[in-house]
């Protein structure tokens, strides 16, 4: 049992997650380093949501709700950490969720569609029963694509995600989200939009902006995403950084 008064707290609360997953069989035994990459760079920003990053997600945001086919793609990270306030945010932006493993199994991918189910999110794609499509350009499992869903998407949404796969989706005419704490990843370079911040607070943040720019006309969400510069966004992440240290 962590106490409450324990100053890594909120971090250790996250490692058990990320265990516990692991020990239920729907998480890689790699995902426990990239969680652990994570939260080094969590550390370094102060665990805290930053401006850049929170200008990020309004950019995200609006794109995802002016798109005819957003997608969410989820691994067990994601899952493990924030499936409530995923399913949650999905349908604020009604964006589609689909499971895109690195590793991928039936046994993992029956796992995680039996969470999302059990969570009450029915329509999960890229399950076992999905139509699935491949990404030529991709070569590893993660070329998996449902055929209703990140085949045909027009923005993505990929928390937690690898750079190769981030850039094969953007070359092709993709919008790619991603939520990213290291500003210097492959991921973060490639993606249209990158959000430095966890997504354990990301995703509850942009569940809020969602909400009200859901009112807004469709003027202002255009003009957020044309003033958005994501290499600019990166290197005031980076400088975020060096203040808190």
């Amino acid at each position: 049992m962590i106490p409450k008064s324990h100053p890594r707290y909120e971090s250790l609360l996250l490692r058990d997650k990320i265990v516990k997953a692991s020990k239920d069989g729907y998480l890689a035994d790699s995902a426990m380093i990239a969680h652990g990459r994570g939260e080094a760079f969590d550390y370094l920003i102060g665990e805290r949501t930053t401006y850049p990053a929170k200008r990020a997600m309004y950019a995200g945001v609006a794109t995802m709700l002016l798109s005819k086919n957003p997608v969410i793609s989820v691994n067990g990270n994601t899952t493990a950490l924030a499936i409530d306030e995923i399913i949650k945010f999905a349908k604020t932006v009604n964006a589609k969720i689909e499971i895109n493993l690195f590793y991928r199994t039936d046994k993992r991918v029956k796992l995680i569609s039996e969470l999302y189910k059990n969570h009450g999110y029915l329509n999960i794609l890229g399950s076992l029963d999905d139509e699935i499509k491949y990404l030529n350009e991709i070569k590893n499992l993660r070329a998996t694509a449902s055929k209703n869903g990140i085949y045909s998407a027009d923005t993505i949404l990929i928390p937690l995600e690898d750079g190769d796969r981030a850039e094969i989706l953007k070359k092709s005419g993709k919008n790619i989200i991603t939520i990213d704490l290291n500003p210097l990843s492959r991921t973060s370079k490639m993606s249209n939009i990158s959000i430095m911040d966890n997504i354990v607070r990301a995703i509850p943040f942009m569940t809020k902006i969602a909400k009200d720019l859901k009112t807004q006309d469709k003027k202002v969400l255009i003009e957020m995403i044309n003033d958005f510069d994501n290499k600019d966004n990166l290197k005031e992440s980076l400088e975020q950084i060096k203040l808190n240290n």
